[in-house]
């Protein structure tokens, strides 16, 4: 299962935070169950602490290739950088599958 539509199911059946900034702060309060970031943010530095904060604390993440799906997959129309899954919702076997 590919990391977009675990987080299409998450927002649907749980939570998810969206933007850079507030997926530092979920991952530093340790509410991230999955972080999810864009490989084409440029410049790249935005995002660059996300992997090295996720395994810190032991938070699964995962680099996707693109902004726009990202943003499709949080439903939003603009494209996002970054996402974390905070209540996984019927996501939550696929996010343990990642670990």
């Amino acid at each position: 299962m590919d990391i977009y539509s675990i987080i299409e199911k998450a927002r649907k059946t749980g939570k998810v935070e969206k933007g850079t900034n507030e997926v530092t702060k979920a991952i530093e309060r340790g509410t991230a169950k999955l972080v999810a970031y864009a490989a084409d943010v440029s410049p790249n530095e935005i995002v660059q602490h996300l992997p090295i904060l996720c395994k810190e604390k032991k938070i699964p993440c995962r680099e996707v290739d693109s902004r726009q799906k990202l943003g499709i997959a949080v439903g939003i129309s603009v494209s996002a950088s970054s996402v974390a899954v905070i209540d996984s919702g019927d996501a939550e076997k696929d996010i343990a599958s990642l670990k």
